[in-house]
């Protein structure tokens, strides 16, 4: 360890998150070692190491021979600034080896507040934030993850972005870096061979032109780039790579415990969830092979809690066999399993009881909104029957707390819509009421709602976003419509939402306010802590960004959006088609009732989707 940062480490919270030395951490030699990725994770080392596409891309790069990937979190500002005080550049947690000297610098990228943290951890390796100014002797610097099917607001800081998932195209892209490096080719021309890479965006190969009402024109692209970028998939999910071990943190991380993803994809179209599209189609795994994986993990990791990842985990198929396979195991050792991502209109209690048997936890749904038309509005497809039974179930199994998770601003919403939820959040209370064998213990109802964001690449990327002034009016409607001791409203504040909806509309004009609130003294912003409003509202002012544009203005159908170029396979007029029933309070099948012929099989060469 450098000695510099013996001296620095005791004058820091939690020292732990900066010496690595964990177990099952990837150490390799480096005199058989020819390339040399830094992953880094733009947030700090909690919320890093509960990231499963981070564990599972390490364990991919490591497994190629003569590649070494290490890890990098962002420091919270107290080591940061002792850093910066001791001259110590940000460094991997493997080896303590300064990123400036790696090869390759890999961001995974799943949340726009992440942005200005980025180019923190650039500026902290003294690496040059924008691509046009790093020489042959910099590393090369790339992206991956779910922001970057809008790559455009960051566009200007990257090397190059990977579109999808990982597994096969990020060790194509590194082989490929590996072959020009040998024979001596530069860094221009090898971005033009990296271009003909399927997943591959290059952002300096394409020129944008903007209408003169500030939306875009067109994108062309330059020395045979494609003129749209086809996200990439793992096809046979069943063989994919998964880690048989995982590095056991030496500190307390958000999600501490054995993650089993279950599929990818979503069988659901809820107009509002980015997800629910770019990570279609349905692709799932095995139960007999997830259950190995999750008793191997357990076996070696010491872990007491295993969790389910899906973006639904009561729409797995096989979820009745998968959860009797782990709780045999699991029951006698005092292992708990957690299923997250319930749905109220396919909740199981014979499941919930096995799982519960270790520890009882509470319910939550997420109906996202209080009245059957708005419900029907977003394609939910969840009734308050649906609903109120589950919460039924629930209370007669021994249940005494669910929260309920609602959004504001939905397109269509209106007064009676935000009221429906107080209507709605009542009856769950009289089921307790009426149904739950012990009242003495009381219950507890938590309601929460955020600010919608209209995402790119979902049917409501064409609706506008409420007004801060708006969302905080109907906060207050709602907040004295309810009226029960034993009903608990949380609200998210919309001030992170209007940057969140910004940023994620943006185009490539955005990376001047992002580099100014950065220099304004921006980063960790997706922490209360360092988020200011302010600074970035002063941001845009000093760069001439409205962010009206950006957030309330609807879009019309034919419009150019900055992420255009980026095709995940459901159809942009089936996006639309959509959007125009959300108008109607029309519902559309989820994929096991009928194929709504969105387009995303054609990413599984003429096969189906296995929903």
């Amino acid at each position: 360890m450098d000695a510099r940062l013996k001296r620095i480490l005791p004058k820091v919270q939690k020292p732990a998150r900066y010496v690595g030395g964990e177990y099952n951490q990837t150490i390799k030699d480096l005199s058989h070692v020819d390339t040399r990725i830094a992953f880094c994770f733009p947030d700090t080392y909690e919320i890093g190491m509960s990231n499963l596409g981070m564990r599972i891309l390490c364990g991919v790069f490591n497994n190629m021979d003569g590649v070494w990937c290490e890890r990098v979190f962002s420091p919270w500002g107290d080591m940061e600034d002792e850093m910066r005080k001791a001259g110590i550049p940000l460094y991997a947690l493997e080896s303590g080896d300064p990123v400036k000297d790696f090869d390759i610098v890999a961001f995974s990228i799943g949340y726009e507040m992440a942005y200005t943290t980025i180019l923190n951890m650039l500026d902290l390796a003294g690496i040059p934030l924008r691509a046009a100014d790093r020489g042959e002797e910099d590393p090369l610097v790339i992206a991956g993850g779910t922001c970057c099917y809008n790559a455009e607001p960051i566009a200007d800081f990257f090397d190059l972005f990977i579109l999808g998932e990982g597994e096969e195209v990020d060790p194509e892209v590194v082989e490929l870096y590996r072959r020009c490096r040998a024979e001596g080719i530069s860094k221009k021309d090898f971005l033009i061979k990296a271009a003909g890479i399927g997943g591959v965006y290059v952002p300096s190969l394409y020129d944008v032109e903007y209408n003169d009402d500030g939306t875009v024109k067109s994108y062309t692209p330059k020395c045979g780039a494609p003129e749209r970028i086809t996200k990439r998939i793992i096809k046979d999910f069943n063989n994919s790579y998964f880690p048989d071990k995982i590095i056991v943190p030496s500190t307390e991380i958000v999600h501490d415990r054995v993650v089993l993803e279950l599929f990818r994809g979503c069988i659901r179209g809820c107009r509002f969830c980015q997800a629910g599209y770019v990570y279609r189609p349905v692709r799932p795994r095995d139960s007999g092979i997830l259950i190995d994986q999750g008793i191997k993990l357990l076996q070696d990791s010491g872990y007491e809690e295993i969790t389910l990842s899906s973006l639904s985990t009561s729409d797995y198929k096989q979820l009745p066999a998968l959860c009797d396979g782990i709780l045999d195991w699991c029951e006698n050792k005092k292992t708990s399993l957690s299923l997250p991502s319930l749905r109220a209109d396919n909740f199981s209690m014979s499941i919930m009881e096995r799982v519960q048997k270790v520890r009882k936890s509470g319910l939550t749904f997420a109906p996202e909104a209080g009245s059957q038309r708005l419900r029907d509005a977003i394609n939910k497809n969840v009734t308050e029957e649906d609903l109120l039974n589950s919460c039924r179930i629930a209370f007669e199994g021994g249940w005494n707390s669910v929260k309920l998770y609602f959004m504001l601003g939905l397109p269509t919403e209106t007064d009676e819509d935000v009221v429906a939820i107080a209507e709605l959040a009542r009856k769950v209370l009289w089921v307790w009421k009426n149904h739950s064998p012990n009242k003495s213990r009381g219950v507890k109802i938590t309601v929460s709602t955020s600010c919608f964001i209209p995402k790119p690449l979902s049917p409501f990327q064409w609706a506008g976003q409420v007004s801060m002034e708006e969302y905080k009016r109907r906060v207050k409607l709602l907040r004295e419509s309810l009226k029960s001791k034993a009903i608990v409203y949380n609200w998210h504040d919309p001030e992170t939402s209007v940057i969140e909806a910004v940023l994620a509309r943006g185009d490539r004009k955005m990376s001047k306010a992002i580099e100014t609130v950065w220099r304004n003294g921006g980063k960790l912003d997706s922490w209360s802590e360092y988020f200011s409003f302010q600074r970035w509202m002063d941001a845009f002012h000093e760069c001439g960004t409205d962010v009206e544009f950006f957030t309330t203005r609807q879009r019309g159908k034919e419009e150019v959006f900055p992420w255009d170029i980026s095709d995940v396979g459901v159809r942009k007029d089936f996006l639309w088609n959509e959007y125009v029933k959300s108008g109607q309070s029309q519902l559309s099948p989820d994929c096991r009732v009928r194929c709504t012929g969105c387009g995303a099989n054609c990413l599984l060469d003429g096969g189906v989707c296995d929903a």
